[in-house]
């Protein structure tokens, strides 16, 4: 059984091939698209790192149909991935209807093309290589797996914002994100630390997107990310949570359309608005502008209040989990926030978070601080793997 991933977003497409023998998923190769639409850049490498392709395509590659096009004709062709048996999509919003993986028909892409102003950086972009997809390869099963469905088994008052009923029962709930990500590392603390999965644990999944997630013994009890994805701390280009007074006066007072405050909170806030410099941690890391080292401490000092916040909710917290591009990667933001977060008992131990080590904390600490790599992708292809078995 040979089983493709693919994950499409509105900067960057990734995938992997995993092929499955009863239980065991074996990585074959995994490969990205990134830079889109101005600069793409096309990378695959084999179970092992090494390179099987590299190389940057003109500028014209860079629109998302293009790029998913060229890919999916390189898996087919030099890729050996001729007739995959299912391909397994990272679908961002799953609203109220999807609360665990599905087969991907015509009525259920519907649907989710109806979700896509909830999530206008992602819903579309994910649906796009569903078409894609059935396309290339039309005997292969695709499947739909959501960010939102680890969310879905919160606690009702984690899920309610304060408006009338009949908005609420319309679906205007606090859904969260990144659940892909969660589950995995969901799954990595389960290995470590057995069935309670470290107890208390408050994940931060730190890439362009941000959000931060309560665990109790595994299962998502609070997150950041609420009815969209702009909610949290500030992103690289999103600006997380704002006054929605804020947006009133922006239309009221400076006449600005819906259309133009999309475009304003989901692509030139965040990082990059603050900064005016980039919306990438590692450019602000090395700039010494005092508008980037003022966007770098406000990120860290939102992170620590969201922190706050989770383990209120948690009711103290035991671990606290740094994943993805920013939280794998850059010591100096881990660092701010564990300093932040000595009333909680952490103590950073800076030779080992400058080392990227997995624990990142003193012993005598009493908040671990640990520093595990996610893996959306292998998430996704596990449901899809069980789909398939079970018909």
């Amino acid at each position: 059984m040979q089983i493709l991933v693919l994950n499409a977003g509105s900067s960057s497409l990734k995938f992997a091939v995993y092929d499955s023998l009863g239980d065991k998923l074996t990585l074959g190769m995994t490969g990205a698209v990134s830079g889109l639409p101005d600069r793409p850049q096309f990378r695959v490498r084999d179970a092992n790192g090494e390179t099987l392709a590299e190389t940057d395509w003109p500028k014209a590659a860079g629109v998302l149909d293009e790029a998913l096009a060229r890919t999916l004709e390189w898996l087919a062709g030099e890729g050996g991935v001729s007739a995959p048996d299912a391909i397994g999509h990272r679908i961002v919003h799953g609203g109220l209807a999807f609360a665990a993986p599905v087969r991907l028909d015509d009525e259920t892409l519907q649907t989710l093309e109806g979700l896509s102003p909830l999530a206008p950086l992602h819903q579309p972009f994910n649906l796009a290589a569903v078409c894609a997809a059935q396309h290339r390869f039309p005997g292969a099963v695709q499947v739909g797996c959501f960010d939102t469905a680890f969310h879905a088994g919160q606690p009702r008052l984690a899920r309610l914002y304060a408006l009338p009923r009949d908005l609420t029962e319309g679906g205007v709930l606090a859904y969260g994100f990144h659940g892909l990500s969660y589950d995995f590392i969901a799954g990595e603390l389960r290995e470590r630390f057995g069935s309670n999965c470290g107890g208390r644990v408050i994940v931060a999944h730190l890439g362009s997107g941000v959000s931060l997630c309560a665990l109790a013994d595994g299962e998502s009890l609070a997150t950041t990310m609420g009815f969209s994805a702009l909610d949290g701390p500030p992103m690289a280009t999103r600006s997380g949570s704002l006054d929605p007074g804020v947006l009133l006066y922006l239309m009221e007072d400076r006449g600005m359309s819906a259309a133009y405050l999309t475009d304003l909170l989901y692509r030139r806030s965040g990082l990059l608005g603050v900064s005016g410099e980039s919306g990438d941690i590692r450019v602000l890391l090395a700039s010494d502008r005092p508008e980037a080292r003022e966007a770098l401490d406000l990120f860290v000092y939102r992170l620590s209040r969201e922190i706050g916040g989770l383990a209120a909710a948690l009711g103290g917290v035991d671990r606290l989990v740094f994943t993805a591009g920013v939280g794998e990667n850059a010591a100096a933001i881990r660092e701010g926030v564990l300093r932040a977060c000595a009333w909680l008992g952490a103590e950073l131990d800076a030779e080992a978070n400058r080392a990227g080590a997995e624990i990142i904390t003193t012993p005598a600490s009493r908040l671990q601080g640990l520093v595990l790599p996610t893996d959306e992708q292998i998430v996704i292809a596990r449901a899809a793997r069980v789909l398939l078995q079970d018909g």
